[in-house]
């Protein structure tokens, strides 16, 4: 591995060979007096694929003066065969060329309008050495520059070829700033970038004493297919065509969601049906919006599902990616595959969600056994209280349905192609009326968000996104939303989502400033499935839908369920669920430290919110939180954190235990506003 680093705009290159830019139509290698006496190879390499991460503050980039920093993450696919090109000689590298790579946008989040509009055309371009600075994203059209970028240094790895370029500080131009009416913020940092590209050689020279013997120009490495844009396997959720009921007991009903997914990835995704375990499971999930004076004031999740285990994928393109035509065992790069509502609400073919690791996607080939149990109406599906839903109860609400696509094929990918993790970009949402009372009937409103959790809707909310364990288990985020609905009076409202952490979560603690006065201390959590035999819980009880204790101290207010080694069935906050916890008190919002404790492993992690903290801002120490002390056991899975096998819990043959190895930052949650999507004709 050679390194190379930056500073200011001189990349000191020491080259010994250069390349002629004007005779690029035969070979880029002329004679150096400095290359006298050296023998080798030399490749000049253009970028094969790659993936950009930026992360932006957009409270900096908007200077909108908000008191909580709003970090997001924009992530991009490196175009095939982009020509930013490398030399590289005896597997050294000597260092870049001028050239360009063009991005494709993967997800995205409310950002300058003038930046949005440039999101499908920019390029990370290396600039000549005439330039101030090394690099620079810009509209490739118009040439509109949107960032410098500086402090970068550039990795090579010869044995994978692999181009690194960590670390990049993106400042503001001055084109931007000039459009931003900020002139002032010229130079301004705002966040920063990291590139990964695998590289591959167009030309390669062989050096005698300096002079060129011979050369070859390789051919392109074509993928077939390509018809998906994102490197590896990568299911979505496309489309969330309809919601609807299909039955009752008591005060429930059970609701289920169609859902399309579709393989944005270049490589085909595994797609093998029970007992192979090699296939998408798919949750459902049904928010409400509500409260306060424009019922925006707090979002919860009112109904979950267990799990549809995939089965033959069809070849359709209602993504529009261009489907290869590989179905069956595999949904193709490019290709969608429909299940409609009747299907993904068909209980004999439901899992429970127990038995899966969200973050590696492994369960056993037992995790849809139905056998000792029978159904009422809404066992299984998702399951909503009648009085969430009643419109005569709930005037004015907004209402959003959300899937999930967890698949064990891009975790193992991701483990041999670092840099091609797609585990966080699978959740999608959509919004939807309802009517009714007792009975309920679903309207689809504008189109299926893609790559985005339902939760992203809440109208005026701050968020951050958390990663515990990075390259060992998944991601969670905190919204949070205060409002001032009288004087002398705040309400808080935090919402705590878990997207693929399989340690969950078990207790949150807000600091309190001196002589903080809280009154309607609440908590809400969706309800859970009753105990079912072979359901995945411990001794098949199901988990407990037990409120969370609330204890106030002088100088923190904390929520809590039991611990793991309490109980194993515990409510804890496990994947795919959201909680919500609120308070009104009578002091105004400040910066402040939250704490969370997880569930089955971990230490507790420190997050930034708005509270009633006073000054100083205590962090609060939230209660005991089982670590991997705790002799217990989640579900036989492939699961990457620390646990102890119970004796206690009757359990199918497990699947292997995976290895997991270090990877590149992860995919972050923060997508694009989609375009509409045909609806397909639905799986019968």
């Amino acid at each position: 591995m050679s390194k190379l680093m930056l500073s200011g705009f001189v990349l000191s290159l020491f080259l010994f060979l250069t390349l002629s830019q004007a005779d690029s139509h035969n070979s880029a290698i002329t004679k150096n007096p400095d290359s006298r006496g050296q023998t080798g190879t030399l490749q000049r390499m253009i970028v094969e694929n790659g993936i950009v991460t930026m992360d932006l503050d957009l409270d900096r980039l908007n200077a909108d003066g908000s008191l909580a920093a709003k970090v997001v993450q924009l992530r991009f696919a490196v175009a095939a065969n982009s020509f930013f090109s490398i030399l590289v000689f005896n597997d050294l590298l000597r260092g870049p060329e001028q050239g360009s790579m063009a991005l494709v946008p993967q997800y995205s989040t409310e950002l300058p309008s003038r930046l949005t509009a440039s999101i499908n055309q920019l390029v990370v371009e290396k600039l000549p050495s005439s330039e101030k600075v090394d690099l620079a994203i810009r509209d490739a059209k118009t040439g509109f520059t949107f960032f410098n970028i500086e402090g970068h240094q550039y990795d090579y790895d010869a044995n994978g070829q692999l181009l690194n370029i960590p670390n990049g500080r993106l400042l503001i131009s001055e084109d931007f700033a000039n459009a931003l009416g900020r002139p002032s913020d010229v130079g301004s940092r705002v966040g920063k970038i990291s590139i990964s590209a695998r590289m591959q050689p167009i030309e390669v020279t062989q050096l005698i004493n300096g002079e060129p013997k011979s050369m070859v120009m390789p051919a392109l490495h074509v993928h077939v297919p390509l018809p998906g844009t994102t490197p590896g396997p990568d299911v979505i959720v496309g489309d969330l065509p309809a919601v609807q009921q299909f039955g009752s007991a008591g005060t429930q009903v059970g609701v289920a969601v169609a859902t399309t997914s579709c393989n944005a990835g270049t490589i085909d995704l595994d797609w093998f049906q029970l007992p192979n375990t090699d296939h998408p499971v798919i949750p459902q999930n049904l928010y409400r919006m509500s409260g306060g004076a424009d019922n925006t004031e707090r979002f919860e999740q009112i109904g979950q599902s267990w799990l549809k285990h995939a089965f033959t994928a069809l070849t359709q393109n209602v993504c529009g990616f261009g489907c290869n035509g590989v179905g069956g065992s595999h949904l193709g790069s490019g290709c969608s595959d429909p299940y409609s509502a009747s299907l993904n609400g068909g209980q004999t073919g439901i899992g429970s969600r127990a038995w899966v690791n969200p973050f590696t996607g492994a369960f056993p080939s037992t995790a849809n056994n139905h056998s000792s149990h029978s159904h009422d109406g809404v066992s299984h599906r998702v399951r909503v209280e009648m009085d969430d839903l009643n419109q005569n109860l709930n005037p004015g609400a907004t209402y959003f349905a959300e899937a999930q696509y967890v698949t064990p094929h891009e975790y193992t990918w991701c483990q041999d192609h670092p840099g091609e993790c797609n585990m966080y970009n699978n959740v999608s949402y959509r919004q939807f009326s309802v009517s009714g009372t007792t009975s309920f009937t679903f309207s689809p409103l504008g189109s299926t968000v893609w790559r985005r959790p339902a939760f992203m809707a809440w109208t005026g909310a701050a968020l951050d996104q958390i990663e515990p364990d990075p390259g060992n288990d998944g991601l969670w985020f905190i919204a949070y939303k205060v409002t001032n609905p009288s004087q002398g009076v705040w309400h808080y409202e935090y919402a705590l989502y878990n997207e693929n952490l399989d340690r969950a979560i078990q207790s949150f603690s807000v600091p309190l400033g001196p002589g903080a006065n809280l009154t309607n201390i609440g908590f809400h959590a969706p309800p859970q499935e009753p105990g079912w035999a072979n359901d995945g819980t411990f001794n098949d009880q199901g988990y407990s839908s037990a409120s969370w204790t609330v204890t106030q101290a002088a100088d923190s207010m904390t929520w809590n369920s039991e611990t793991f080694a309490q109980n194993q069935n515990a409510n804890a906050i496990r994947w795919g669920t959201l909680y919500n916890f609120r308070f009104d008190a009578d002091q105004p919002p400040e910066k402040a430290n939250a704490m969370v404790g997880y569930f089955k492993t971990g230490s507790p992690t420190t997050v930034a919110i708005e509270g009633p903290a006073g000054s100083g801002s205590p962090t609060p120490t939230p209660s005991a939180t089982a670590t991997a002390t705790a002799t217990a056991i989640s579900p036989p899975t492939a699961t990457a954190t620390a646990t102890a096998t119970a004796t206690a819990t009757p359990t199918p043959t497990p699947t292997p235990t995976t290895t997991v190895t270090p990877r590149p930052t992860p995919t972050p949650r923060f997508q694009p506003t989609p375009r509409p999507h045909a609806t397909p004709p639905p799986r019968p």
